[in-house]
């Protein structure tokens, strides 16, 4: 009898902690709001800056709501040949680095990851090595030159195609299956090629996918290497397009006669409003990029932190 009403009370004890307290609840709900409209406000206003009307932007007078219904900047853009180019520069170099990323990651963690490998360890602390210590840009820029890659597509594709810290994270990964699932495989005459390709990459779907997302969103935000390999316009991504845009459509309005102030004027305020169009522009893909890889991605930064 004071066995059940002891179990009682103590059911009553689990029950009012897991059911928690309404205020902390909401205290919680509030600054998760908070920090959701501190997040999502600078985009909201970059967008309605884009499609509000020119002079009120000019004038930075919109602030939660647009201010009148404008396109004529997303017109123009749509009509730029040399921001389609550089858009299409953008998405080759995403994804073919993304690609052989996701290769190489994949075939240098593998191997790693085989307790039978000789000299396993000193393999592991021979890769780990140019993680903490780099020759640089200007010993990088002159092995560039020297290959005959600089004002080369290839001198963006291929140091982005290989990360040492993928692979370690990949072979982190290949680590925590059991080991009886390769035994089994090996007994019954598959080879390494085979339990890679049928049983480990099946598997490690959600640390691909968290490799996948992390590469594509760096490869697509990737100017400086750009501007420093390709002097050729014509090779520029997306990103770098951007930066010239921001930085150079300015106007310097004294050095102009009376005539040509106005349009001046109208000239400042387009781009100034363009400006706004193509960031949202350039940060749609990664916007409806995630979604493809959220549920994968998800898992993959659980896994990766119960692991690492």
């Amino acid at each position: 009898m004071a066995r059940a009403s002891f179990l009682k009370k103590r059911r009553g004890v689990n029950n009012h902690i897991q059911e928690g307290s309404r205020m902390v609840d909401a205290l919680i709900l509030a600054v998760i709001v908070l920090i959701c409209v501190l997040t999502l406000y600078p985009m909201h206003y970059v967008f309605i800056m884009s499609i509000s009307k020119p002079q009120d932007v000019m004038a930075m007078n919109v602030y939660l709501w647009p201010t009148g219904f404008e396109l004529e900047a997303y017109k123009k853009i749509f009509t730029d040949s040399n921001m389609w180019r550089a858009y299409a520069n953008s998405i080759l170099y995403t994804a073919s680095s993304t690609i052989l990323i996701l290769i190489t990651s994949v075939l240098g963690a593998y191997p790693l990851s085989v307790p039978e490998l000789r000299g396993r360890k000193f393999v592991v602390a021979f890769v780990l090595l140019p993680m903490y210590f780099g020759g640089g840009l200007i010993p990088t820029f002159l092995v560039m030159n020297s290959l005959h890659l600089y004002n080369n597509i290839f001198a963006i594709i291929i140091p982005a195609s290989f990360s040492i810290w993928y692979i370690i994270l990949t072979r982190t990964y290949f680590t925590g299956i059991p080991k009886d699932i390769r035994e089994s495989a090996f007994i019954d005459g598959a080879s390494d090629a085979v339990i890679l390709f049928r049983i480990y990459l099946p598997l490690a779907k959600p640390i691909l996918a968290v490799i996948a997302i992390y590469s594509i969103v760096s490869m697509w935000n990737n100017w400086f290497s750009a501007q420093v390999y390709l002097p050729d316009q014509a090779l520029h991504p997306l990103q770098l397009y951007l930066k010239r845009v921001l930085v150079a459509q300015t106007v310097d309005l004294t050095k102009l006669n009376s005539a040509d102030i106005g349009n001046a004027m109208r000239q400042m305020i387009s781009a100034i409003q363009m400006q706004y169009s193509m960031i949202i522009f350039t940060t749609l893909p990664i916007i409806f990029t995630y979604p493809f890889f959220q549920k994968y991605f998800i898992k993959g930064v659980m896994l990766g932190s119960l692991k690492g």
